[in-house]
């Protein structure tokens, strides 16, 4: 059992709220629901000491509804002005810039993550061909010859492809190389690929005043999340809680 100011979590509240909060161990997902079954009872408990009833006709009032109560009455949360906007905009360019545009061709030699031998034999043969490449051989004859893509059937082309596309061991290496053959094989979680880049189209940077409601908002969110985190552990903080140990909880509430 858990009391929270002489109030009692009983532990069969807490086997029930568990559905809700899945986890890695049994252990982790009960203290979830006991983290979260405590955080509750202090939300209404607080609404109480206010006089704040808090009604939904369709269905009990939930959690969320009891902070969004509290927060309303006890928590002036600020709003980003245009200088905070403009400032995030100009320390974060590579945020409000829009994906370069690459047209690529590859050879893909496939082999499963887990398969050493097979990733070894991938890699060697990866090589060779980017030797035979550097030798003047055709990249569309390799790749139809090689590549177990179903790109293979246009040359091994992929079109242009953005940010986003591609899985990320790919776009972390592609997106940063010359235009050409990358001299060396590209890993990724389905083998080795042999990549030609043939053209770069850079992104280009959106004016302010295109953004920067987003910006606002983002910045509006991320303020609200501190002060709510900031009330939330100022309710525990005030509480008298036995059976449950907030200085172990990982939650991101309380972060």
């Amino acid at each position: 059992m858990i009391n929270v100011n002489h109030a009692t979590i009983e532990e069969a509240a807490i086997l029930a709220e568990m559905q809700y909060h899945p986890a890695d161990s049994q252990q982790a997902a009960m203290a979830k629901a006991a983290e979260s079954l405590v955080i509750g009872e202090l939300f209404r408990q607080r609404a109480a000491e206010l006089g704040i009833k808090v009604k939904d006709e369709s269905k009990e009032a939930s959690d969320d509804d009891f902070l969004a109560a509290l927060i309303e009455r006890e928590v002036a949360i600020p709003e980003a002005d245009e200088q905070a906007c403009s400032t995030y905009y100009q320390q974060n360019p590579e945020r409000f810039t829009t994906s370069p545009l690459l047209e690529v061709r590859h050879v893909l030699l496939a082999a499963a993550p887990d398969d050493e031998l097979d990733r070894v034999n991938a890699k060697m043969m990866a090589e060779q061909i980017i030797k035979q490449l550097q030798e003047g051989e055709d990249f569309g004859q390799l790749a139809q010859k090689h590549s177990a893509c179903p790109s293979s059937a246009t040359a091994g082309s992929l079109g242009q492809v953005s940010r986003g596309q591609t899985v990320a061991e790919f776009e972390r290496q592609v997106f940063t190389a010359d235009l050409g053959l990358i001299p060396n094989p590209v890993e990724t979680r389905y083998g080795f690929h042999v990549v030609w880049v043939d053209r770069k189209i850079e992104g280009k940077q959106l004016p302010y005043e295109a953004v920067k409601d987003k910006i606002a908002a983002y910045l509006d969110e991320k303020v609200e999340r501190k002060a709510v985190a900031q009330y939330i552990h100022t309710l525990i903080q005030d509480a008298e809680i036995k059976g449950f140990d907030f200085a172990v909880s990982d939650s991101p509430l309380l972060q």
